[in-house]
């Protein structure tokens, strides 16, 4: 077992650090071409820079597009270990509000409800979320029903800084080169797009960017947006008949022309799906914004190929350019590049087991930076960061779960 002290200082240093990442507004948007999509990032980004530089890293530095990178010296005499590296994002999701986040914490959770909002009644509730008997006595942090949390991946960036932090305050632990990095836009697959792993200087990184405790993943869906635009014609509807195209009620026929059964809803482990992000559409646009994704490269390659032929489709039935697809690549599986490597995923199962946690293996019905950064040349499986219920209001993460992390990422440095 592991013999690391985290005493009340340490998980005090470790809930703060959370809370004031979480009270940053830092959303990100896919409409935007900018790096970061939006200038709110720059708050947290800012914020991330200096702390690492007065908890002493070395090196730290923030690039034109907010990428963050610091380093944890070795303190080895005879250094012949490889730079090893830890990743997390902090832009939060557009699925749901990231602003004005009003975080609570529950102490000693006694597995009954919370009501989260007096005003609106709003209630974490274990009969709708099982999971929240895993975490009785234990600390947990919410959100106030209004927004998302933010504990992803907010709680992975105070992991990952509170670790560094351990590290330098405690040179009795011995430890090669750690680099530490912090993305934008991962929400919106953008995450990795313009990572100097150059720069980075490891052989090897993980992103702290999972879910419950023990999870541990180096295969995810591969990855791409869908945009499709439908073009309509606005005439008062007075002298509307034979002449008017409703872009709107066109945007609704074209998303039941999807597989109802093959959405996020409906799908679990390696089933791909279509997922209606957003629709945005009055009488003369339409614009419905879609992620697809998919295991199987052949079968997401199929569905690209499925979503341009609808398009043609319903060209040929209401005018060609009627509608109109653009699809982005976001990511791919990153399975196949751990081939003969993985002794990077079998160190991160062990540093886990030493923590006294059970590694739960699995495929990610997502993604993360690691995606993209194993194919640019930097392996990165993905570890546990402890939040539950991503993307909206009823996110919570546990303290205790936060400190496993914490324990996790200082046990790999010790191996």
């Amino acid at each position: 077992m592991s013999t690391i002290e985290f005493n009340p200082l340490w998980k005090e240093k470790l809930l703060n650090r959370f809370l004031s990442y979480v009270k940053i507004y830092s959303t990100s948007d896919a409409e935007s071409e900018s790096t970061p999509s939006t200038e709110r990032q720059w708050n947290i980004a800012n914020y991330i820079t200096e702390e690492l530089k007065t908890i002493g890293l070395e090196n730290v530095s923030i690039d034109e597009h907010g990428y963050i990178m610091g380093y944890v010296p070795s303190n080895l005499e005879n250094d012949d270990r490889p730079t090893i590296g830890f990743i997390s994002h902090y832009d939060t999701s557009p699925d749901f509000s990231g602003e004005n986040v009003k975080p609570q914490v529950w102490e000693n959770y006694d597995g009954n409800d919370l009501l989260l909002n007096q005003t609106t009644g709003f209630t974490l509730s274990p009969s709708r979320f099982e999971s929240l008997k895993k975490y009785v006595r234990q600390t947990l942090i919410t959100t106030d029903g209004t927004t998302l949390l933010g504990a992803d991946d907010k709680a992975g960036c105070a992991e990952i800084v509170t670790a560094a932090e351990y590290l330098i305050a405690h040179p009795e632990i011995k430890h090669g080169r750690i680099a530490v990095g912090f993305t934008p836009d991962e929400e919106i697959g953008r995450g990795a797009h313009k990572f100097d792993v150059a720069k980075f200087g490891a052989e090897w990184a993980y992103t702290m960017d999972g879910g419950e405790v023990g999870e541990l993943e180096y295969e995810n869906f591969n990855a791409a947006g869908a945009v499709v635009k439908i073009h309509g014609l606005s005439v008062h509807p007075g002298y509307a008949y034979g002449k008017m195209i409703n872009a709107a009620l066109l945007a609704s026929e074209f998303a039941q022309m999807l597989p109802a059964n093959e959405t996020p809803a409906t799908t679990k482990g390696f089933d791909g799906f279509y997922h209606l992000m957003d629709i945005n559409a009055d009488i003369s646009e339409a614009k419905l914004q879609y992620i697809i994704r998919d295991h199987d490269a052949d079968k997401f390659e199929a569905r690209k190929k499925f979503m341009e032929e609808k398009v043609a489709e319903f060209n040929q039935k209401h005018g060609e350019g009627s509608a109109e697809v653009e699809i982005k690549e976001q990511y791919r599986n990153m399975k196949q590049q751990f081939e003969g490597k993985m002794h990077i995923v079998d160190l991160a199962a062990k540093a886990m087991t030493e923590a006294g946690i059970e590694p739960k293996i699995k495929a990610i019905r997502g993604g993360t930076d690691g995606a993209q950064l194993s194919y640019m040349g930097l392996p990165c499986p993905n570890i546990f960061a402890g939040g539950i219920n991503f993307h909206g209001p009823y996110e919570y993460v546990a303290l205790e779960s936060m400190e496993k992390a914490t324990e996790v990422i200082i046990n790999i440095v010790k191996a």
